[in-house]
C-alpha cells in the first residue's frame, strides 16, 4: 500500500490556480510551511501548467462582460509587438520552457531595476569577494605550507595489495603571488564597474534633467494659457530653469 496523499498536495495546487499561475512558488510555500523544492516538485509531477491551460475556457466564462485586447481585425500592433515589459512571454512562453523556475523568478525581481543598479549590486558583490578573500587567502609567516592529497592510485599484487599517494605542495610565496594577481584582476574589475557606474549615473541625472524641464515647460505653457482664456494683458509667465552646480552644496 503507497503512502497516503498529501492533502497540502492539493491544496497547494489550488492555491496557484487560483492566482492563474501568478503567484510565486516560495509565496505558496511560505504559506503551508514547505519548503520551495517541495512546492516546485509537485508542480513538476503533478504538471500545473497544462491544468493551468485546460481551465483556461472555465476562466474566460467569468469575464465574458470585459473583453481585454485589440478588436477583431484591429493592426494596430502588427510589427510592434507586446508593450515594453510584457510578461507573457516569460511567464507562459519560450522561457519558461528552457529557464529554471528560480531565475524566472529571480528575472522578475530585477525587472524593476535600471542599469546603473544593476551594476552598483554587482559592485558590492565583487568588494564583498575582495574582502573575503583576505581571510581565506591570508598567509601566517613565509616559511608556511600545505600540504594536501591529491590522489591515491590502488596496486594489487600476489603478495597483497598496495597504496601509492600523491600530494600536492603549497609554499607560503606561491600562494602569495598567486592572491596578489587574483586580487590585482579583482581591483581592476572593481574599477571598472564602479567607472560605468559612473557614468550611467551622470545619464539619469541628464535624464531627469531633460523631463524636469519638460515638466516645467508644460507648466508654463499651461498657465500662459489660462492667462490669456481669463482675458488677462499681463505680461507671459517666465519660468527660470537652473541646473545645480556641485558647488550648491545640495
Amino acid at each position: 500500500m503507497g503512502r497516503p496523499r498529501n492533502p497540502k498536495r492539493d491544496e497547494a495546487f489550488q492555491i496557484w490556480l487560483k492566482s492563474n499561475g501568478t503567484k510565486k512558488l516560495k509565496e505558496i510555500a511560505a504559506e503551508l510551511d514547505l519548503s520551495d523544492s517541495q512546492i516546485r516538485k509537485w508542480k513538476n509531477q503533478d504538471k500545473w501548467d497544462d491544468q493551468l491551460k485546460g481551465n483556461v475556457t472555465k476562466s474566460k466564462s467569468n469575464v465574458t462582460k470585459q473583453k481585454r485586447g485589440a478588436p477583431p481585425g484591429n493592426k494596430n500592433a502588427v510589427g510592434h509587438g507586446p508593450p515594453k515589459g510584457n510578461q507573457n512571454a516569460l511567464k507562459h512562453g519560450f522561457f519558461s520552457k528552457y529557464i529554471p523556475e528560480e531565475t524566472l523568478e529571480i528575472m522578475g525581481m530585477l525587472e524593476e531595476k535600471s542599469p546603473a543598479d544593476l551594476i552598483y549590486d554587482q559592485i558590492m558583490i565583487q568588494y564583498a569577494a575582495i574582502i573575503r578573500a583576505q581571510k581565506i587567502m591570508y598567509v601566517e609567516d613565509k616559511d608556511e605550507m600545505i600540504k594536501e592529497l591529491k590522489k591515491t592510485k590502488e596496486s594489487y599484487s600476489e603478495n597483497g595489495s598496495s597504496s601509492e599517494e600523491e600530494y600536492e605542495f603549497q609554499f607560503a610565496w606561491d600562494r602569495q603571488a598567486t592572491f596578489l594577481n587574483a586580487q590585482s584582476r579583482a581591483m581592476s574589475e572593481l574599477r571598472s564597474l564602479i567607472k560605468q557606474f559612473n557614468e550611467l549615473a551622470h545619464e539619469d541625472d541628464e535624464r531627469r534633467l531633460k523631463l524636469e524641464q519638460m515638466r516645467l515647460s508644460i507648466e508654463k505653457t499651461k498657465a500662459e494659457v489660462d492667462k490669456i482664456s481669463a482675458g488677462s494683458e499681463d505680461k507671459p509667465i517666465e519660468i527660470l530653469i537652473k541646473r545645480k552646480s556641485k558647488g550648491d552644496g545640495s
